[in-house]
Formats: C-alpha cells, sequence, structure tokens
C-alpha cells in the first residue's frame, strides 16, 4: 500500500486500535456526517470561486471543494469503499447546496445559529468520546 498520509493499512490499524468499540463507531456513525454536511451548509454561502456557464451556470465555492478534496481522499485510501465515501460527500454538497439555496441568504443568516449549535454539539460530542475511549485505550494495562 502507500506510505504516510495514503498508507491504508496504517489508517485501518489506527482505526482498529481506536475504533473498536461499538459505542464509538456509533458516535462516529452518528457525529461525523452531519459535521460534514452542516459545514457544507455553511460554507456555500462563500463567495463562488469557479463560475461554470456550460453547466447551468453553476457556481462551485468552498462548499464543492472542501467535498472534493475528502472525495478524492478517500478515493485514494481505497478504490471501492472510498467510491462510496466519495458519492456521500457528493450527495452531502448537493443536499448542503440546495438546503443553502432554498433557506437563501438572509434567512440562512437567521437559522446560521441552529447550524453553529449542531456542528458544535457533533464535534464536542464526537470529541468528548474519543478522549474518554482513547484514554482508556492508553491507560488500560
Amino acid at each position: 500500500m502507500g506510505r504516510g498520509l495514503l498508507d491504508l493499512e496504517k489508517h485501518f490499524a489506527f482505526y482498529g486500535a481506536y475504533h473498536s468499540n461499538p459505542v464509538n463507531v456509533l458516535i462516529h456513525m452518528l457525529f461525523v456526517w452531519p459535521i460534514f454536511f452542516t459545514t457544507l451548509i455553511l460554507l456555500d454561502f462563500t463567495p463562488p470561486l469557479l463560475h461554470l456557464p456550460f453547466l447551468g451556470g453553476v457556481d462551485l465555492n468552498l462548499s464543492f471543494f472542501f467535498s472534493l478534496v475528502y472525495a478524492l481522499f478517500y478515493v485514494s485510501l481505497d478504490g471501492k469503499a472510498g467510491s462510496l465515501a466519495a458519492l456521500l460527500c457528493l450527495l452531502c454538497w448537493i443536499g448542503g447546496h440546495f438546503l443553502a439555496a432554498r433557506l437563501g441568504f438572509s434567512l440562512a443568516w437567521k437559522v446560521k445559529s441552529l447550524f453553529l449549535f449542531v456542528l458544535f454539539l457533533f464535534t464536542i460530542c464526537s470529541f468528548l468520546w474519543r478522549f474518554r475511549f482513547s484514554f482508556t485505550v492508553i491507560v488500560k494495562p
């Protein structure tokens, strides 16, 4: 396999060591994708970095490029499983883009606190559980 950041075996070994607890796996399944999704919604209100008139005037902003980087990273780790994760990244970007467009800029600013609260809550829960579990793995004989 690859070396360093793209070493899939190293990532799986780390994941296996710190994420074998069923509660921790559940926490990750419940919190990681909502964190990603709410981040994409917030990033959708950034100014466009690229305009594609031949695709109906699609504006690509930080939300798109953030999801693209994650999608490419997942595909580089593993072709099959990474492709599924890349598809989920794409679906999150599409869903976040349509939700942000539906809310509109002025309404989104009014409910931005809700998105920030959800992002904050999910991030804190994820980190607290990770810290708790990582600490118990380290101190166990």
